[in-house]
């Protein structure tokens, strides 16, 4: 037979020397390890080095913004990973919305937004989370001054006179 053959059997208690190491070496395999992520399941995928209640990574996980505009996430700051996903979209409206009153403020338009959020997979849990976002936008200002863009009006609207000819018989 091979394995152990009861919970406080100890093989190797002449060597140890004494009841504490016996009991300290029945335990040791059937010990689990302290819970971090409480609500979180405690059964370890195959190749995964812990359950995702267990997981050190994604309790220790941060977020924190780069942009240099003001919005939330300035200081790193823990997100779960089961809210990831509406924090960071949340996050990446903020910088859309800045967007519109940057154009706003200048006679602008926006002529589009988009954002882009990334995940990834917790490499000790392997539980799917969003691991960051990012947001486009593209503002187009009006410049009536600027003689170049002037012309290009003058050439588009001179190409498309007598495009359209309706002609009644």
């Amino acid at each position: 037979m091979v394995g152990r053959i009861s919970g406080n059997y100890n093989f190797m208690n002449v060597y140890t020397g004494g009841y504490s190491a016996a009991m300290n070496a029945g335990r040791a395999d059937t010990a689990q390890k302290t819970v971090v992520n409480p609500g979180e399941s405690v059964t370890v995928s195959p190749g995964r080095k812990s359950s995702p209640a267990q997981c050190q990574t994604c309790k220790n996980r941060k977020y924190q913004d780069g942009s240099d505009e003001m919005v939330s996430f300035k200081s790193a700051a823990h997100i779960s990973p089961e809210s990831s996903a509406a924090r960071v979209m949340a996050h990446e409206q903020e910088h859309v919305s800045n967007a519109y009153s940057k154009a706003a403020k200048a006679d602008g338009k926006v002529v589009s937004a988009s954002v882009s959020l990334k995940t990834a997979i917790c490499p000790e849990c392997g539980r799917s989370y969003v691991a960051g976002g990012t947001t486009s936008t593209q503002i187009k200002y009006p410049n009536e001054k600027n003689p170049y863009s002037q012309n290009k009006k003058n050439l588009d609207a001179i190409s498309l006179i007598g495009s359209n000819l309706d002609i009644a018989v």
